[in-house]
């Protein structure tokens, strides 16, 4: 197994309003595969977007260690690229804009990016609104483009932070099936934030659960099903019934802190 990520005894604090340390953290190890799509569960507040933070160099963790194919990281870097649940395309550009920013400022010609641009705009299903602005869009087409702006750079790693939270039920069962084969396609690392719990069986390799605030790991599932995965196959409920009791184990251990 080659490791892309390796996250080692990981601490973080927030400075709160009565100024008392808010621990998200704490002696968080895990390893992440190349390639690989593991999904990070657990309740409202586990630490679970502050890990994907510091993975994206936008924060830093209080002591131990993260590396992204063996060298630390100490900032943000195009070989990482950190979705989050708005899908923050910029208003002022039409979608072909979007996904063309980034590679703008990775200084690819512009003959090139354009091709570029299309290509990721037809794989995610949006040609014929490459000149739509935002408020034009569903909240799906939204997450459709920001899903294109990210690859279109090309990054090994993408975090995504609860991406389809926001969207309706059958929204969000055509963008699992549209991800699941972009990432059967591209064979990027995904590391996948999430409270539902089928949904984390559905698209995940592995997924790890967190206990409350301070994070930690409470267990791991490697979800060993064919794909691509209904969430309403029989097996996938038999692997969410296994995690959920696993999840409301470590709430019951440590209330205080969780939101389900």
């Amino acid at each position: 197994m080659e490791k892309i990520l390796e996250i080692t005894n990981v601490s973080k604090s927030f400075a709160s309003e009565t100024g008392t340390p808010v621990k998200a953290l704490e002696n968080f190890s895990l390893d992440v595969a190349k390639g690989e799509f593991v999904c990070l569960l657990g309740s409202s507040g586990c630490g679970k977007s502050t890990l994907l933070g510091i993975i994206a160099g936008f924060e830093f963790p209080d002591s131990g260690k993260v590396y992204a194919k063996g060298k630390k990281i100490t900032g943000p870097g195009t070989d990482r690229v950190l979705l989050f649940q708005d899908a923050t395309l910029f208003p002022w550009l039409n979608i072909i804009g979007n996904v063309e920013f980034g590679l703008k400022a990775k200084d690819i010609p512009p003959k090139k990016r354009r091709e570029i641009a299309m290509d990721w705009i037809e794989r995610v299903h949006l040609k014929g609104f490459e000149k739509s602005f935002v408020h034009q869009l569903s909240g799906g087409m939204r997450q459709r483009a920001a899903i294109a702006r990210a690859l279109a750079i090309d990054p090994e790693i993408m975090l995504m932070d609860e991406p389809f939270c926001a969207v309706d039920a059958m929204t969000r069962d055509m963008l699992h099936q549209e991800l699941e084969k972009i990432w059967s396609e591209t064979r990027k690392t995904i590391v996948f934030v999430t409270h539902n719990v089928r949904e984390s069986v559905a698209l995940g390799d592995r997924v790890v659960v967190f206990t409350p605030r301070p994070g930690s790991i409470a267990g791991e599932f490697k979800i060993d099903l064919p794909r691509p995965r209904s969430l309403e196959n029989p097996a996938v409920t038999t692997y969410t019934a296994e995690i959920m009791k696993k999840l409301r184990g470590a709430t019951q251990a440590n209330p205080g802190s969780a939101e389900i």
